[in-house]
């Protein structure tokens, strides 16, 4: 594996994830009845995808959250048909579903300069509105963030996840009171000396029960929803959330975590997978690995010892295993890279999907024409 070293990473903040905003397509301009002039239509509004965008800083920029496109001109006598009104366009980022307040569809942003019209301008004065404009589409909607990060981690509380991301990105998570982890999602960027950059979003910490909505569970799990791969975060020593709650073994957690996936949306389960078990700098880590290791090759041989609802329909494939310590930085390069090889690897899968599509779709336009 080639390994690339890491610069200071950037911390991100906490982010906004969705957002409701009001637009309002311009009004027509007047025409003119005695010689036939015809207003100008009213300008629209477009939502536009930009690469560097934030809903946080859309928000910041805009705090009204009003978008109204400007009116078309009026019909006169130097110029008998109106120029339309300016266009307003709502610069968003890239992975943007937009929906209107019914909860219709309107399309998605997937890549830079994509573009939705969301409130068209009014049509301009003529002979059969009697030259009287007409006003534009008042549209008010929600502007939903498909991808938060390329990789979203998942944990038990306690698991580490929150020290990870500080080592792997300087992002300072704040940290709740026990038993939950992270108060807020928390996202960090991964810079290499190449100056490729990797997100990384810790999320408010998961519970069993989760897929229940107990603790953040559905706000959680919906996050997760939204990154490319997951990373399973995994003491070695196990997990107890409470003194009154079982204490779950290292394998225990691996199998209870793709469980509350599977519970809440089976399409969780195939995303890309890697595990990092934490905390290698505890006494007897390493002959807890080993059993681990053992545990999750052979899973069949040891699934019956777990209670039947602890059991997943299908075992999450770990494309890397990587022991670590957030403690003393072990392994932590080695991650990195790892998750650097995934996504490298996920997107050359994507870029041939897309590419068998489009000659695909070639051929049969060929053969129908």
């Amino acid at each position: 594996m080639v390994r690339c070293g890491s610069a200071l990473l950037r911390k991100y903040g906490n982010f906004i994830d969705n957002l409701r905003i009001f637009t309002k397509g311009g009004s027509g301009g007047m025409g003119y009845p005695r010689l036939g002039g015809e207003g100008g239509r009213g300008g629209d509004v477009w939502v536009v995808a930009h690469k560097n965008m934030t809903l946080k800083q859309l928000k910041s920029k805009y705090p009204q959250k009003r978008f109204v496109a400007g009116g078309g001109a009026n019909s006169r006598v130097s110029a008998l048909k109106g120029s339309k009104g300016k266009d307003c366009e709502v610069p968003v980022p890239v992975g943007i579903s937009v929906t209107d307040e019914h909860g219709q569809v309107l399309g998605e942003l997937n890549k830079e300069e994509d573009r939705i019209l969301v409130a068209k301008g009014g049509l301009g004065g003529k002979l059969h509105t009697n030259f009287l404009p007409l006003k534009g589409q008042k549209r008010i909607i929600h502007l939903d963030l498909k991808v938060i990060a390329d990789v979203g981690l998942v944990g038990f509380p306690n698991a580490g996840k929150s020290s990870l991301l500080s080592r792997v990105s300087h992002a300072t998570p704040v940290i709740a009171d026990y038993p939950f982890t992270t108060l807020r999602p928390e996202l960090g960027k991964i810079m290499y000396n190449d100056f490729k950059q990797i997100s990384v979003a810790d999320l408010p910490g998961l519970i069993e029960g989760a897929h229940m909505n107990k603790g953040m569970g559905h706000k959680f799990l919906k996050h997760l929803e939204r990154t490319r791969q997951l990373l399973f975060v995994v003491d070695i020593s196990g997990f107890q959330l409470s003194s009154v709650t079982p204490y779950r073994t290292a394998f225990e957690t691996v199998i209870l975590l793709t469980k509350e996936l599977e519970l809440y949306k089976e399409e969780l389960q195939a995303k890309p997978a890697l595990l990092a078990v934490n905390k290698m700098d505890l006494p007897d880590a390493q002959v807890k690995l080993d059993e681990l290791m053992e545990q999750l090759q052979n899973q069949e041989d040891f699934l019956h010892l777990l209670e039947t609802k602890m059991i997943p329909e299908k075992a999450v494939e770990f494309q890397h295993i990587i022991p670590i310590s957030t403690v003393t930085g072990e392994g932590i390069e080695e991650l990195k890279n790892c998750v650097r090889k995934a996504l490298d690897e996920q997107d050359d899968k994507e870029n041939d999907a897309y590419h068998s599509k489009q000659l695909l779709n070639l051929q049969s336009s060929s053969s129908a024409s």
